[in-house]
């Protein structure tokens, strides 16, 4: 089998490998992990009664943000690459509404990774991918309406990083 060199693609977000895709999910998967565990712990800390249904609904996310990772690790291992093991740092607080607020601006950042995601996949030819990662983007808007209502706040507008030149 004849070893073909790896062009780099331009889009939107500037040029990318298949190695840089490996990474950059890599540290998506990162993020996913550290999601996991602080759904998990803060679903379980957070007292007093108006903490009682987002308490619930943490612990559902916390079971898609396992589904995420799966599907991420999936994708990293179908690109050739090692699904990393290592969470992203986990935030906490004794205030529930600093644990919901570090949640709300995770939320924030990993929305604003997987829209740069999109067009990378596209850009490869992996659009099967991209359509995944759609996927988890809906998930991930639905949880930051989650946070933004428990927190009593308008959901926040995502723009954009500003792109690297």
């Amino acid at each position: 089998m004849k070893a073909e060199k790896e062009e780099a693609t331009v889009h939107s977000t500037g040029r990318i490998s298949r190695a840089e895709l490996i990474e950059l999910l890599n540290e998506d998967l990162a993020g996913e992990y550290q999601a996991i565990i602080s759904y998990v712990i803060y679903s379980q800390v957070l007292s007093g009664a108006e903490y009682m249904n987002i308490a619930g609904e943490l612990e559902k996310h916390a079971g898609e943000e396992l589904s995420h990772a799966l599907i991420i690790s999936e994708q990293i291992d179908y690109l050739g690459g090692m699904p990393t093991v290592h969470p992203k740092p986990v935030r906490t607080s004794e205030k529930p509404k600093e644990m919901l607020r570090f949640d709300l601006e995770n939320e924030m950042a990993t929305i604003r990774r997987y829209r740069e995601r999109i067009p990378q996949c596209e850009s490869l030819g992996e659009y099967a991918m991209a359509e995944l990662i759609r996927e988890i983007l809906k998930d991930e808007q639905d949880h930051l309406i989650s946070l933004a209502t428990a927190l009593g706040e308008d959901v926040p507008v995502i723009k954009s990083a500003p792109s690297a030149k």
